[in-house]
Order: structure tokens, then C-alpha cells, then sequence
């Protein structure tokens, strides 16, 4: 990678730089998977990242108690896995812990603090064209990264979403996205109002509970609420299992008579299900993950926690529900959920959606674009989704970058 400094002054420096190889923009899981998969190949890389760490998501916005709510073999990157003494479920420190023995078993190196502003493909020079804003310090500096591939890895879960609730903005309480949450130990005692009820929600409504909080979680839509395990074993899995055999319409429906019997009918408790099947339902557009209960029905069960319908309306001390009843709260936790942030920067409309920020091409084929654009991680099927995401394109890249290495040598 080669650079041209030009600066305007002390306070302000621009350069534009070459990268030799793919600019891969995201330093989470996805990214990193991909910068193994081309180590491994042998293929340079710049990785960027608008945070000050790898991960920025799993070390600075979940909360403690946080757990995968996956199986780990299901869970860990491409050419190393989990260390053997890790459990089924690891933590959030153990997976923490885990991405950056990752980071560094491949020696891979991202330039943090770096947000791009904007990539968008030049015709004239057949290149990607990416622009950054970074500061450090008292200097903000303007770097243009000219490549030949972008590997969009960014996330599902890059902003979290913040609705517009008539009179929040008057609600003399706390309120924080679930994104801040750390532990309910602060709020022993409190009337909290969980706004969304999926895994987040629930999650966050049972650590409250369990430290004495008195939270109502707010369910406004429909929800599938599925026991993590099934005799012993991953719902997860035994839906991946299963749909290697039969379809998915036959898949939702076993594991709905499965959860019929394990958790029985959760629309009595407020927590009504979607007209379609939990698998069906997650992969279709705007679809919601299902819940893997981990302890938070039982708690609901027995009036732990309350479930309580959408929201009318907001006042100082107060929530206005929309069947007229109020509840006095102390605090909102607004387990709202996340979006992507591509549309915000990359001018592409071909590939990405600009409406949903996801590949417009369903899964499996969601990776790879027109002009060296690829994408890692927007395949609504987590990290083990990622991770065969990471692969393709990293063989995919490693072909085209060999032959053109060949060639120059050739020519040389």
C-alpha cells in the first residue's frame, strides 16, 4: 500500500492512498473473517474501522449477562475455532476473548478510528473510490482510499434505532437504548419499561427481574418465542438439521408443535405469534429473529415480568398505553433493535438495497456484486452465515488477484 500526503494545514491533512489488494471496511467478525480467509490465500488487505477496537460491538454495546444465544460451533470464525474448555453457550467475555486471540493468531491489523463517508466506483478508472474522516487528537484528517475490490462488512447491527414515541422527549426518567444497558443492579427497586420484546428485550427484562426490578416489556407486534434447546439439543441446530430434509414450511411447523408442548401458548401472556412460522418469518424481508428463551417465559409466567401492550403516549412520570391503561416508570430501556448504516455511505444501488440496506439477491448468493463489490455479514443467519460468506469472497478475490499478479510478471 503506497500513499501521497497533501497537507492544507496544521489542523487538517488529506492523503489518498492505494491499496494493493481489497479494502475490507469493518473490523467485526465479518471483517475479520474475511482478512483470514485472505491471509490464508496470501492476498494483501486494509481493514477500517470506525471504532478504537475490533468487535466494538460485542465490547462496547452489550450488556453483562449477555450469552450466544447459539450453539459455539455455530458461532466461531473460519480456520480457528473455539478453544475446547469454552462452553456450549460462551460469554460475552469468552467470545471477546475469542476475537481477539483471532485477530491476532492471523496477525491482522485493522486502522481504527477511521469513518467512512463515502464509496462510490469510478468508471474512468475502473476503482473504488472511499473516503474517510479520522481525528486524532487535535488532527481530523481526510484520506481517499482508491482499490479495486470493497468488501462491505459493516453489519446488521451498525445503528441502533431509536423510534419516534409521541411525548419521550417529555418523560422526566431515564432513557437509554438497549445498546447502553450494562446490568440491572442500578435498578433494583424501579418501574422500567422495556420497550420491544425479542431476544434483547426479553434478555434484558429477565436481568432486571432477577436484580429486583419490576419491568414491564413492551409488545406491540408479534413475536416466536422458542425454547433454546429441544431435547437436549439447539433448536437452532435441529432446525438446520431438519431443513436439510424437509421444507420450510414443514420445518416451522414441527417446531411449533414442538414449543406448543415445551412452553405452551404464549398469546394468553400478551405475546402473540406471527401468521407465519418462526424460519419462515426470520428470513423473509423486515423479518424478526425468533426469541431462544433463556429463562425470561418463566419469569413472565409468573408475573416477574409483565407483558404489556404498544405505547399511546408519553408523559413526565407516566406511560399511556394503547388499551387506556397508565403505568408510573422510572426508567425507559428501549430494546428497539438495530440497522444497517450502508446506505449512508455507499452510493450503490445495484447491489445494496437502498431502502433496507441489505444485498437486493437472498442468501446464498447475497455476496458478491458488480465491480468488486462483496458483502459479509448481511445473511439474517449470524456468524456461521458470515463466516461461509467470508470464504466465497476471499476465493473468489485470491483468483483474480493471482492471475492479475501473473500477468504483471509476465510482462514485466
Amino acid at each position: 500500500m503506497s500513499s501521497v500526503f497533501e497537507k492544507n494545514d496544521d489542523m487538517f491533512a488529506r492523503r489518498c492512498v492505494w491499496v494493493n489488494g481489497p479494502l475490507i471496511i469493518g473490523a467485526g467478525p465479518s471483517g475479520l473473517a474475511v482478512g483470514a480467509c485472505l491471509k490464508e490465500q496470501g492476498v494483501p488487505f486494509v481493514i477500517l474501522e470506525r471504532a478504537d477496537c475490533i468487535a466494538s460491538l460485542w465490547q462496547k454495546r452489550t450488556y453483562d449477562r449477555l450469552k450466544l444465544h447459539l450453539p459455539k460451533q455455530f458461532c466461531q470464525l473460519p480456520k480457528l475455532p473455539f478453544p475446547e474448555h469454552y462452553p456450549e453457550y460462551p460469554t460475552r467475555k469468552q467470545f471477546v476473548e475469542y476475537i481477539e486471540s483471532y485477530a491476532k493468531h492471523f496477525d491482522i491489523k485493522p486502522q481504527f478510528n477511521e469513518s467512512v463517508e463515502s464509496a462510490k466506483y469510478d468508471e474512468v478508472i475502473s476503482s473504488w473510490r472511499v473516503r474517510t474522516v479520522s481525528t486524532q487528537g487535535s488532527v481530523k484528517s481526510e484520506v481517499e482510499y482508491i482499490c479495486q475490490w470493497i468488501v462491505v462488512a459493516t453489519g446488521e447491527n451498525a445503528e441502533p434505532i431509536v423510534p419516534e414515541i409521541v411525548g419521550l422527549g417529555d418523560f422526566g426518567g431515564e432513557v437509554i437504548h438497549a445498546c447502553e444497558y450494562k446490568t440491572g443492579k442500578t435498578y433494583s427497586g424501579k418501574n422500567v419499561l422495556v420497550v420491544g420484546c425479542g431476544n434483547t428485550g426479553m434478555e434484558v427484562s429477565l436481568d432486571l427481574c432477577n436484580h429486583g426490578a419490576k419491568p414491564s416489556m413492551v409488545a406491540r407486534g408479534s413475536v416466536h418465542v422458542l425454547p433454546r434447546e429441544i431435547f437436549g439439543k439447539s433448536t437452532f441446530e435441529l432446525a438446520t438439521l431438519m431443513l436439510k430434509w424437509f421444507p420450510l414450511w414443514l420445518v416451522d411447523k414441527i417446531l411449533l408443535i414442538l414449543t406448543w408442548f415445551i412452553i405452551g401458548n404464549t398469546d394468553s401472556y400478551g405475546l402473540k405469534r406471527p401468521s407465519v412460522g418462526p424460519m419462515q418469518h426470520k428470513l423473509s424481508d423486515g423479518g424478526q429473529t425468533p426469541v431462544l428463551d433463556i429463562g425470561a417465559w418463566e419469569k413472565i409466567r409468573s408475573g416477574g415480568i409483565k407483558v404489556v401492550p404498544g405505547i399511546k403516549k408519553f408523559s413526565k412520570t407516566m406511560v399511556e398505553l394503547e388499551n387506556g391503561q397508565e403505568l408510573d416508570i422510572d426508567s425507559v430501556i428501549l430494546a428497539t433493535g438495530y440497522r444497517t448504516n450502508v446506505p449512508n455511505w455507499l452510493q450503490e444501488t445495484e447491489f445494496f438495497s437502498k431502502k433496507t440496506g441489505y444485498p437486493k439477491t437472498p442468501f446464498p448468493n447475497g455476496w458478491k456484486g458488480n465491480n468488486g463489490l462483496y458483502a459479509v455479514g448481511f445473511t439474517k443467519r449470524a456468524i456461521a452465515g458470515a463466516s461461509l460468506d467470508a470464504v466465497r469472497v476471499a476465493q473468489d478475490v485470491s483468483q483474480v488477484w493471482k492471475e492479475d499478479l501473473k500477468q504483471k510478471k509476465q510482462n514485466a
